[in-house]
């Protein structure tokens, strides 16, 4: 037995998404005469109908408030430790840390230690000078990774990046030469710079967490991150990263220009001596190392996702794959990275279950690179982000 859903309001229309010309704007009303498209409506569970329905102590039916605060926990939610406010507290001191060196980008910094979490992948995308290396090399000074950062070239060779069998004169015999990338936190400054063979290289490094070379597999050192930028503006001699590479990306962040009270700040602390180049003398402190690091992700995969939760995430995926105005919908990859980077925020949050809002507020970074716009939509000036709102718009949230 399942319970309708809601009815939606002008704000969202279940299962109707704008036609080939269009864009479903919240509170735009579909043009008369033209039959909407319907999609499956998920099936919420009654108490008692699914073992591991969410139920409060008094027996009643879990469900948690729109803004995710002051949520009763469900029976089968995570029971946090003093272990886990531990971890969390010396995580979320990495804002505070990486503040000393890089002012404003909050939403980076986030997903930053989102996907440290989940052993997760970020694209940082952003004009050149907004601090995308600067970010990532604090992160890591904060807690204690060992980082190297590679310049992405045109005549940069897979060999410079995974490492390569070098002749020892003295032995007679080859050994192998680590690359750059056996380390914790690789930054792929200007990744789309150079050509596919050596993109490609680091696909295994991403997946399987291994280098493969002459046959012989070599494990990387958990944890492992691949913080790569690009330019946005400048597509003069690049090579845009081909679908299979971009879906391996847990986020794609977008850094932009700060606001005139973040710029002052910047110079300000430029004209008192700070040098970016000169990280070490900004006071970032380690906060935390990587065996801590890995403590909270393994935490944060047991949050609790109710059936309700993953019912919805699977009706936002779902609805990218029948948008009249996507080519190309988000994969199963991309639903079950959602669900982990949930997971991961509902954790960092103090939460040992996830909520809708949860949800809701890793859509974009999860999925904008990973969906694709139609010609004629690009044509007409459609933006990723705002066909993402509308699709999260038009899908009933669980109560």
């Amino acid at each position: 037995m399942t319970v309708p859903p809601q009815q939606p309001g002008p704000h969202a229309q279940p299962g109707q998404f704008a036609q080939p010309g269009q864009f479903a704007q919240p509170g735009q009303p579909m043009p008369q005469g033209q039959q909407a498209q319907q999609r499956p409506q998920a099936a919420y569970t009654q108490p008692g109908q699914h073992t591991h329905a969410p139920v409060n102590p008094d027996g009643t039916q879990f469900a948690p408030p729109r803004d995710g605060v002051n949520a009763p926990a469900p029976a089968e939610s995570l029971v946090l430790t003093d272990e886990d406010a531990h971890l969390r507290e010396v995580l979320l001191r990495v804002r505070a840390e990486t503040s000393k060196a890089v002012v404003g980008q909050a939403q980076a910094v986030e997903g930053i230690l989102l996907a440290l979490l989940v052993q997760g992948h970020v694209l940082l995308e952003g004009v050149p000078g907004v601090a995308k290396t600067l970010l990532v090399r604090s992160i890591a000074q904060s807690l204690d990774l060992d980082s190297q950062r590679v310049q992405f070239t045109p005549d940069l060779m897979p060999g410079d990046i995974t490492g390569s069998m070098v002749y020892d004169a003295k032995s007679g015999d080859f050994s192998f030469r680590e690359g750059p990338v056996f380390t914790n936190l690789l930054i792929a400054d200007e990744i789309n710079r150079t050509p596919p063979k050596t993109q490609s290289a680091l696909l295994e490094s991403m997946e399987e967490r291994q280098v493969t070379v002459d046959g012989t597999s070599r494990r990387l050192t958990p944890p492992f991150l691949v913080a790569a930028t690009q330019n946005p503006i400048e597509y003069e001699g690049t090579y845009p990263l081909p679908e299979a590479q971009l879906d391996r990306f847990l986020f794609k962040l977008v850094l932009g220009l700060p606001d005139r009270d973040t710029e002052f700040s910047i110079l300000r602390r430029h004209a008192e001596g700070f040098d970016a180049h000169r990280l070490r003398d900004a006071g970032i402190e380690r906060v935390a190392g990587p065996e801590e690091l890995l403590r909270a992700g393994a935490r944060a995969a047991q949050v609790h996702c109710a059936p309700q939760v993953i019912a919805y995430i699977v009706d936002i995926v779902q609805a990218t794959r029948q948008a009249p105005s996507l080519a190309l919908g988000v994969s199963p990859r991309g639903a079950t990275r959602l669900l982990a980077a949930s997971q991961a925020k509902a954790w960092l949050s103090g939460r040992g279950y996830i909520t809708p809002d949860d949800v809701k507020s890793l859509v974009a970074m999860t999925f904008r690179h990973r969906i694709a716009l139609r010609p004629e939509a690009q044509m007409e000036g459609a933006d990723i982000d705002r066909v993402l709102a509308s699709i999260v718009e038009s899908v009933n949230v669980p109560r």
